[in-house]
């Protein structure tokens, strides 16, 4: 029970939205569903995110000028279940510190996660995009930062999670990008089965399209937990 399951609720759809919920709900791990932008810019999500009554991880993924961060998250005080958040570490320190500092007052428990490069990125499209590093030395540069700035959580790659692990063991790392056993990668670059996401020192996994993607949610369900088992 102690590995912790995000699951990535990717929908516009209320109805399957609500059933992605109910069907991912099980004894056998702690699953909390993740709401990213499609659900959150839909006509009924921010209203659902109003009323729901138990935790979950809001993923925004809050980029912009520190100010305006700030003030965005403070628009959220009123989503009184958000578990999680996250923010990108390319804000700046400055930037993750605001917005650590304004997610205190708003809710103590609330967990800030910087999110450093994205899964769909490899060497290549970073180069494109005129970064010189490479992924590894790019996601530890923005951990230390993400440390700095005071925060508890990190989204990364499964690949760069063990490097992080050792060097900042009290991290709550999140690794997206990961994908049952024989599934398709889609538009991931850096992907990882749930099993070896964990041994690589992932504090959470984010699961989407494994098992959303399906009429049958809780057979995948079930995959996940044999896969793990």
């Amino acid at each position: 029970m102690n590995k912790i399951i995000f699951s990535a609720v990717d929908s516009s759809n209320l109805k399957q939205v609500k059933k992605i919920i109910q069907d991912t709900k099980t004894d056998k791990l702690k699953i909390i569903p993740k709401f990213g932008l499609q659900f959150f810019y839909s006509k009924n999500g921010r209203k659902f995110l109003e009323n729901y009554k138990s935790e979950f991880f809001l993923d925004i993924k809050a980029s912009d000028i520190p100010q305006t961060i700030t003030s965005a998250l403070n628009s959220l005080k009123d989503l009184k279940r958000i578990k999680y958040i996250t923010v990108m570490a390319s804000v700046g320190l400055k930037g993750l510190k605001d917005f650590q500092k304004q997610a205190k007052k708003i809710n103590n428990s609330i967990i800030v996660c910087g999110v450093t490069i994205l899964t769909s990125l490899d060497n290549k499209s970073l180069r494109e995009i005129g970064y010189k590093d490479k992924v590894e030395k790019l996601v530890l540069k923005q951990a230390g930062i993400i440390k700095k700035a005071g925060l508890k959580g990190i989204v990364a790659s499964a690949n760069e999670a063990k490097m992080i692990k050792k060097k900042y063991k009290n991290l709550f790392i999140v690794t997206p990008g990961i994908r049952l056993p024989g599934d398709r990668s889609h538009d991931q670059s850096r992907i990882n089965t749930p099993k070896s996401a964990f041994k690589a020192g992932a504090s959470a996994i984010v699961l989407g399209r494994s098992i959303i993607n399906s009429k049958n949610i809780k057979r995948n369900v079930k995959r996940l937990i044999d896969h793990l088992n």
